[in-house]
């Protein structure tokens, strides 16, 4: 019996610390993050590619925590979020701080390892996600422009650790995932609607879900596609695709964009849905492509 009752307590505090970094979508940061250095890095240095993801990961559960600090109170309004540990009271505030400070020390100094630059973006980031974002994102839809701002920094984070450089080609890695942020975020804003609002959020670019917003989701999603194709045409410094994997690009993104206008035509709960989860979908596999395209031709 003591055995079964340790072992619930231990699954339930690595089950709170899961959540309180929100694990999976650090991960796919850390994804970001990797695929930039690998496009960036001449020579993989597999030391620099461990600091990367271990720093990567700090720095984005460190935002996290302190946005479940901050939310607390709406977070235990809503559905989706009210089994949150601090929310919920299975953590305190306390401690959440402790983890989101430490968090945010170990993650900026190990960018700093790496070089200067990194760990500069990364500071940023956590700044911009904690002290603007968050605040912003009860009182005016335009909070997804500044949240997409330290989304957009992980894929562009790469390849300033792989080469102590901010030009021409991170800052197109910057714009892919800046613009791809919007219809990500929409397509969330207008499945979970009832649940945000209990909270008192409205993410959608009218506040409401209307075709509007949704005509906005469609226009972002052709700034993502447009924004893909770009390291083909020779004009990005290093940071280039060839014709074959311009093409498969341009299939994902029509792909992509097919799903913004089913969601304009149904204006469904279920289209939205769908609609983030072929997001997600999209920029990894783009991601894939590029690291690929670099490495086969």
């Amino acid at each position: 019996m003591d055995t079964t009752v340790t072992s619930t307590v231990k699954h339930s505090v690595i089950s709170d610390f899961k959540e309180i970094t929100k694990m999976r979508l650090a991960l796919s940061v850390v994804f970001s993050s990797l695929a930039g250095y690998l496009l960036g890095v001449e020579t993989v240095d597999y030391k620099t590619l461990v600091l990367l993801a271990f720093g990567g990961y700090f720095m984005v559960g460190a935002s996290n925590a302190f946005n479940q600090i901050i939310e607390k109170d709406l977070d235990a309004l809503m559905d989706r979020t009210k089994d949150r540990p601090v929310a919920a009271g299975r953590m305190s505030v306390n401690v959440a701080f402790s983890i989101a400070a430490i968090f945010t020390i170990l993650g900026i100094t190990i960018l700093y390892t790496i070089n200067q630059q990194t760990a500069m973006f990364g500071a940023i980031s956590i700044f911009l996600y904690t002290c603007v974002y968050t605040p912003l994102k009860t009182k005016t839809p335009l909070a997804v422009f500044v949240g997409a701002i330290p989304g957009a920094i992980p894929f562009m984070l790469g390849w300033v650790a792989a080469t102590d450089n901010f030009g021409i080609e991170p800052g197109t890695l910057f714009a892919i995932q800046f613009f791809w942020q919007f219809p990500h975020f929409w397509a969330i804003g207008w499945f979970l609607f009832e649940d945000y609002k209990k909270g008192g959020f409205f993410m959608l670019p009218t506040r409401k879900r209307d075709r509007a917003s949704a005509v906005q989701v469609i226009v972002y999603s052709v700034w993502t596609l447009l924004a893909s194709l770009i390291p083909a045409f020779g004009i990005t410094g290093k940071l280039y695709i060839t014709p074959i994997s311009a093409v498969i690009v341009g299939l994902l993104g029509l792909g992509f964009l097919y799903y913004a206008f089913q969601l304009f035509k149904k204006m469904t709960t279920q289209a939205a849905r769908t609609l983030m989860i072929v997001s997600v979908s999209y920029i990894t596999l783009l991601q894939i492509v590029y690291v690929l395209d670099k490495f086969i031709r």
